[in-house]
């Protein structure tokens, strides 16, 4: 159990560029305060891996907003113990997969994906207690969090990050195909990726995991619990 007393309410939304450290971070975070976790690109890789699993172009937005309302996404949101189901298969590991990392990017883009999932986001964040992670927390999702964090990191460091949990050895194929991502993220017309107002700007390249979470748990304290 985490030493620090729960603080039921509260709203930490985390938002930040692929392998800037927003995982380990978030469910480091939460674990200390006793809060809840939700991985929100979790839910979007679940919704992908069900619509190759359905034979489903990816690459067509009309074929994917047909279907997408179908799947039940459930999200585990213990910090220690996070889980994705989709219509009660456990998908935690296939929605790490090649195929999946592959395809995330253009289902994510469909505007009728975003809306299914903004709706399941906001009913398990609910009356607060959670930790957030994601792209568009604080800007789109629940902007008003008590708490909004921005995580960036340098490219190497993040392909490093990457590369050391997939087990490749492509450094440079890893970071330019989290450059890629970037593009994607920030340039898509519904909920891009983008630092929300009032967020706070941490690069996390000089620190290490525990730094961080240290840092993101004393920001949080200094925030007034929730009325």
């Amino acid at each position: 159990m985490p030493d620090t007393p729960s603080r039921s309410r509260l709203v930490v939304a985390v938002d930040g560029t692929s392998g800037s450290g927003k995982s380990s971070t978030c469910r480091g975070v939460a674990d200390r305060l006793g809060l809840r976790y939700l991985d929100t690109g979790a839910q979007f890789r679940a919704m992908t891996w069900w619509l190759l699993h359905e034979g489903i172009d990816v690459h067509d937005p009309a074929a994917v907003a047909a279907r997408c309302e179908e799947p039940d996404i459930a999200s585990g949101t213990d910090p220690l113990e996070p889980t994705i189901h989709v219509d009660g298969t456990d998908v935690g590991l296939a929605i790490r997969s090649d195929e999946v990392n592959a395809a995330v990017s253009p289902v994510s883009a469909v505007p009728e994906v975003r809306r299914r999932l903004l709706a399941l986001q906001r009913a398990t964040i609910g009356d607060g207690g959670i930790v957030v992670e994601g792209r568009d927390i604080g800007s789109v999702v629940w902007p008003q969090a008590e708490l909004k964090v921005y995580l960036t990191a340098d490219p190497a460091a993040r392909a490093q990050r990457r590369a050391a949990e997939t087990g490749s050895i492509d450094i440079s194929g890893t970071q330019d195909s989290l450059l890629a991502r970037d593009q994607i993220d920030s340039g898509r017309a519904t909920a891009p990726l983008t630092m929300a107002d009032g967020a706070v700007h941490l690069d996390t390249t000089p620190y290490t995991l525990e730094e961080v979470v240290a840092r993101l748990v004393a920001l949080a304290e200094a925030v007034e619990e929730p009325a």
